[in-house]
């Protein structure tokens, strides 16, 4: 089993820096994140007609499951100084522009958790996007997961 190589000198940089930290046994397993992001998925899709913002933020959250399950696979996990932009930075590091779309879920749900104005309310339409993201996310991860082996 040899690690994940690509973005190899980001994990480094960000356990050096305490972003991230190392995991093992049960909690170096992502299968259970993985589990959690499908339900949450559902969940989502539940409320995005009566509910949007709400669906938007479990969107949020499944995706970012998925990406948790990666990095949990690896034997890793975001500490809280390097929190949900941790993990946005690692998987985007290590596993390209699938995750891309992480950063700008990542940001939109910041906005709609922490307005500086309140502002107009999302839409059924925008919760859907956000649930069509999370599921492509989700899908990737699902890919991903059996070819992960611990960082370290």
């Amino acid at each position: 089993m040899s690690r994940w190589q690509r973005g190899e000198a980001t994990i480094e940089r960000m356990l050096a820096d305490g972003e991230l930290q190392a995991v093992s046994d049960a909690a170096a397993d992502g299968t259970q994140w993985l589990l959690k992001a499908h339900r949450t998925l559902l969940t989502a899709a539940g409320a995005a007609g009566t509910d949007p913002d709400s669906a938007f933020t479990l969107a949020y959250d499944a995706a970012r499951f998925a990406c948790t399950a990666l990095l949990a696979q690896q034997g890793l996990r975001a500490t809280t100084r390097g929190g949900h932009y941790a993990v946005e930075v690692a998987v985007r590091g290590q596993f390209g522009a699938t995750f891309d779309r992480y950063g700008g879920l990542r940001r939109q749900r910041n906005d709609i958790e922490y307005p500086l104005i309140v502002a107009a309310r999302l839409t059924p339409e925008d919760a859907r996007s956000a649930i069509a993201v999370a599921t492509e996310l989700t899908a990737a991860a699902d890919r991903l997961l059996p070819h992960l082996h611990p960082f370290r």
